[in-house]
């Protein structure tokens, strides 16, 4: 899952995002709701988790922004506020679910892959396929002509980025921030490096090759004759 975390406590916010990433997560995190808002323009994000209680801009405030705009991702709000007239006022406002602090992590987990799964059914298979290549987003698996594909984690995540961009020309930068995450130390050395051994697993074996390099402006994955579905 790619996250938006939006949390102005430090220490919450740190732990949470560490959490997150060890289980390979996309995590960026940002501590008030104006700095979500401009990052929720740049980036497609599965799960938005917001502070209730945020500077310059409540999460209240936030969630009916991304709302008005017919953003339709889902919403977790993270409150001590523990009132049902406030829980209810949060769901009015077009939040998904909420939870309360403090809270075990794993719950937070188990809740945003819950939120995930039941976006995903709502637009879309957990199966993306272009020409030869499937997808399994739920299980991590890959097939092309009916032969498994063994990818790492972040492997994965690149192809399912290309797979949903087909035919797209994508910045190093841009991959970046889709599969490391906003503010991610890694460098765009490490997304060359991850591209080429991408490739050697999945179109070494293949006379078609689907991973394509575009001089000066990034890579592309293309199917001859086929559309992403």
């Amino acid at each position: 899952m790619r996250v938006l975390l939006v949390e102005d406590d430090e220490t919450l916010g740190e732990l949470t995002e560490h959490q997150l990433k060890r289980r390979y997560h996309v995590v960026d995190w940002v501590k008030d709701g104006l700095q979500a808002k401009e990052v929720i323009v740049k980036g497609l994000y599965d799960v938005y988790v917001l502070d209730w209680m945020l500077p310059e801009m409540t999460g209240i405030q936030l969630v009916r922004e991304i709302r008005s705009k017919d953003d339709h991702t889902p919403i977790l709000l993270l409150t001590a506020r523990d009132a049902v007239q406030d829980r209810v006022e949060g769901l009015h406002a077009g939040a998904d679910d909420y939870m309360i602090k403090p809270f075990a992590f794993e719950e937070l987990e188990a809740r945003l892959i819950a939120l995930f799964r039941r976006q995903e059914r709502s637009y879309q298979s957990d199966i993306i396929s272009l020409g030869d290549i499937t997808a399994h987003l739920n299980r991590f698996e890959v097939n092309r002509e009916g032969m498994a594909i063994a990818l790492t984690r972040r492997e994965f995540q690149l192809l399912v980025c290309l797979m949903r961009h087909a035919g797209q020309v994508l910045s190093r930068e841009q991959l970046l921030d889709h599969v490391w995450g906003i503010g991610s130390d890694v460098t765009l050395n490490v997304v060359d490096a991850t591209i080429k051994l991408l490739r050697k697993k999945l179109d070494g074996p293949f006379e078609s090759k689907s991973i394509q390099s575009v001089y000066g402006a990034g890579y592309r994955l293309t199917v001859d004759g086929c559309a992403n579905v």
